[in-house]
């Protein structure tokens, strides 16, 4: 809100009466307003200049809410997935495609505050990368008007959105953050909706939402949004790198190019009992994305092989997650020596991770032991 100012006589035996100055903009006259909470004075011996200060006054309204409020404030963690393997199944009559994928949640991830807003009115939205949408098509707003529709709560937000995982990556980072928005809501309106409804309405928004709303892996069939909660298959302390090329995959533009006559004929659910028994490799690690992804951006294909060659055993597995554009390496947390040393790969993001679950009734929590090794570069907000 713009400052407005007013001059007006000093008569010490006058009340003032002012215009009372809303945040949209609205004003309206309201009888011996007291003005002292939220403006500023300067007197002079002929004249006063009132002074209003918006954010003083927002500020006050948010120490108000922090006082009243049974919670008023919550960081979370938002943690991304990566998909062991995925089978592409079938295409659908709505134009999807079926999938069988083992879905498991590591500890790369995003840190979302969230604070009761005092205004009522609208949610605000602020993130530390530029390029990322902060209106109603980023999927954290969705996901907040998406609860309150359901809900019929009234609470809207300040949301910070601390950026570290990628998009077009693969990872799921943008549905990660709708499902933290989805269980950031219902903590704030004390718990109304249970686990299962969240995710069930999650799947309105995005196919992958769902699958957050695990316990951390999960076989997901259908779009995604089918989820089989599961037991961890992989101990958890198995270390991966992440490496994604400066370039993304369109998942649109890889979609067009899948052949469903060239994908794998290999039954989702023995890859699944494969990986149960004798954890991950490279045969089972199976991504029908892959190939097709490699027509949209061949130079990601050049970037797996020279990984595998390089590693010389060093990873059990080297594979795409999701529609790309992140090779995972399992087995160990670090890169290959190329990628330091060739200038092709100056831009490239890094990032170790580990496996991670969550426990009954909590949300996930951040693992001391991630380091992203550079920062993520300009990117629009998009589902993994």
């Amino acid at each position: 809100m713009a400052m407005a100012s007013s001059y007006l006589q000093c008569n010490h035996q006058h009340q003032l009466h002012l215009p009372s100055i809303r945040p949209n903009g609205f004003s309206f006259f309201k009888p011996k307003t007291n003005f002292r909470r939220t403006q500023l004075i300067k007197c002079t011996r002929k004249q006063v200049e009132v002074v209003y200060d918006p954010d003083e006054r927002r500020n006050k309204l948010a120490d108000e809410v922090d006082r009243e409020a049974p919670l008023s404030r919550l960081t979370l963690f938002s943690p991304c997935k990566i998909n062991a393997f995925l089978r592409i199944t079938n295409k659908r009559e709505d134009g999807f495609h079926d999938l069988a994928s083992l879905f498991h949640v590591i500890s790369l991830g995003d840190t979302i505050k969230f604070s009761l807003s005092p205004l009522k009115s609208r949610d605000r939205l602020s993130t530390n990368v530029p390029g990322i949408p902060v209106d109603d098509s980023n999927l954290i707003i969705k996901a907040l008007n998406l609860y309150r529709k359901k809900t019929e709560s009234d609470n809207f937000f300040w949301i910070h959105l601390d950026k570290k995982v990628p998009s077009g990556a693969g990872l799921g980072g943008g549905s990660s953050n709708a499902a933290t928005a989805l269980w950031a809501a219902n903590q704030f309106n004390g718990c109304v909706a249970t686990e299962k409804e969240l995710q069930e309405w999650s799947s309105e928004i995005g196919s992958d939402i769902p699958f957050f709303f695990s316990h951390g892996a999960a076989y997901c069939t259908g779009r995604g949004e089918v989820v089989q909660d599961i037991p961890p298959p992989i101990p958890l302390d198995v270390p991966m790198v992440l490496i994604k090329p400066r370039e993304a995959c369109p998942t649109a533009e890889v979609y067009k190019h899948l052949r469903l006559d060239q994908t794998s004929k290999v039954d989702p659910l023995t890859l699944l009992a494969q990986i149960s028994g004798n954890g991950l490799s490279q045969d089972v690690c199976i991504n029908d994305l892959e190939a097709p992804a490699f027509q949209v951006l061949p130079s990601l294909k050049r970037l797996k092989q020279r990984i595998i060659a390089a590693g010389r055993g060093q990873y059990d597995a080297v594979f795409m997650s999701g529609s790309g554009s992140t090779i995972v390496g399992i087995g160990s947390p670090d890169p290959p020596q190329f990628i330091y040393d060739d200038n092709e790969y100056e831009d490239v993001f890094l990032s170790e991770a580990r496996f991670i679950t969550r426990e009954v009734n909590q949300w996930y929590r951040e693992s001391a032991s991630t380091n992203a090794c550079s920062e993520p570069p300009a990117f629009s907000e998009t589902v993994g």
